[in-house]
Formats: structure tokens, C-alpha cells, sequence
């Protein structure tokens, strides 16, 4: 017996789904050109006040004022799931005391000169539901 294979659709969900998703998610990428390269690092992020606050082992000084955050949480059996992508002004979060909370708050996976914090300010948010097809 064989089985059809199943289905899937992409649907682009609205702005205010997305940062909903975005916000209940917790692991992400950061993306961003270096030296005419794309870099993807593994990052944690909390959705506060607006903007997205991101800890990444990346080098302050290789971040560009301008970058791109991706989440997504896809099931890889059925392939149904979703994805979010934000992009917009990064700065590196210089306040000592507002550093040391996020660093408290957000988990890291290095230490040192490439463990960076970043405040970004989405000015394009994009984001879909994976599903299957209606048949």
C-alpha cells in the first residue's frame, strides 16, 4: 500500500500574529553581512517594550546597525509549524545595569568579548503558519 504524499501550504499571518509568536518564543538567529558574508548566529531573545532585546555569541563590533531576527518552531514530521522574521535598527546594549538584568534574564552560550546583548527595533516583521492543505 503506498500513501499520497500529503500536502502542505504556506499563509502569511498578520504583524500582530507574528511579534505574538515571536514573543512566545525564546531561541532564535540572529543575521546579519560581514565583510559581504551572511553570518547566522544561535541567539535568545525576549519581546519587552517594543523591541526585541537579542543575546547572541557574536562580536559587538562585526553587528552592523541594521539586522535580522528569525524564529520559527517547525515540526519536522509533519513539517507543519511556523516561522517569524523581524528586521530593522540594532544597537548594542551599552547600560551596565540594564546589560547585567538581560544577562541574568537571558541565557548565553559564550562568555567574553562574543557574547553580545542588542536592542533591535523592528521595522519589517514577517511571518507564517505552516499547515496542510485542505484537501
Amino acid at each position: 500500500m503506498s500513501t499520497l504524499p500529503v500536502s502542505l501550504r504556506m499563509a502569511e499571518v498578520s504583524g500582530a500574529e507574528a511579534l505574538w509568536l515571536l514573543e512566545g518564543s525564546s531561541l532564535g538567529r540572529l543575521v546579519y553581512v560581514q565583510r559581504d558574508l551572511t553570518v547566522i548566529r544561535p541567539a535568545r531573545h525576549v519581546w519587552e517594550y517594543g523591541r526585541l532585546v537579542v543575546r547572541t555569541p557574536a562580536p559587538a563590533v562585526a553587528v552592523p546597525p541594521a539586522a535580522t531576527y528569525h524564529v520559527d518552531e517547525i515540526r519536522t514530521g509533519p513539517g507543519t509549524g511556523w516561522t517569524v522574521t523581524v528586521s530593522g535598527p540594532a544597537e548594542v546594549v551599552m547600560d551596565p545595569d540594564e546589560a547585567a538584568h538581560y544577562r541574568r534574564t537571558l541565557s548565553g552560550w559564550a562568555h567574553g568579548p562574543h557574547d553580545t546583548l542588542l536592542r533591535l527595533h523592528p521595522k519589517t516583521v514577517a511571518g507564517f503558519r505552516l499547515d496542510r492543505a485542505e484537501a
